[in-house]
């Protein structure tokens, strides 16, 4: 009777192995990306890059500044940013376009300058933070 409980049993255990391994090797692995420290804006928009790039520190508005991720990355669904920590980022271009404002999504250069700018100003209003630079273009833009 061992023997055969111990046989049935080993049987059992193989099929639940077999049934499994599958399930679980068609699962998605996960996605995490890693933040970038650098990220720098340097496209020609709509022909124009009169100003030059612009050397952003990912790294430290998350980390040092502790800007919540929402603050830049969004998707607006019925006017309310529904993007949340671990969502995929898409890159600003893909709805923003370079060249025009479409409805309620401004053209690229405009929705940087309105929320780097507007956050700065809000700073250097609220908190009297000299860290933060919204005037002067060379403050932010490698002049060419």
């Amino acid at each position: 009777m061992k023997k055969l409980f111990a046989k049935n049993s080993s049987i059992i255990m193989l099929l639940a192995i077999l049934m499994i391994f599958p399930v679980v090797t068609l699962l998605p692995a996960s996605e995490e990306k890693e933040m970038p420290d650098d990220i720098v804006f340097d496209e020609e928009i709509c022909k124009q890059n009169r100003k030059g790039p612009v050397a952003f520190s990912h790294l430290a508005h998350a980390e040092d500044y502790e800007l919540s991720c929402t603050q830049c990355h969004h998707e607006y669904k019925d006017g309310k940013n529904v993007w949340e920590e671990g969502d995929p980022v898409k890159k600003c271009g893909e709805c923003h376009d370079p060249c025009e404002s479409k409805g309620n999504i401004k053209r690229l250069y405009i929705a940087f300058h309105k929320n780097c700018k507007g956050c700065h100003r809000r700073l250097k209003k609220e908190w009297g933070s000299i860290d933060a630079p919204y005037k002067a273009c060379k403050d932010c833009h490698e002049l060419k």
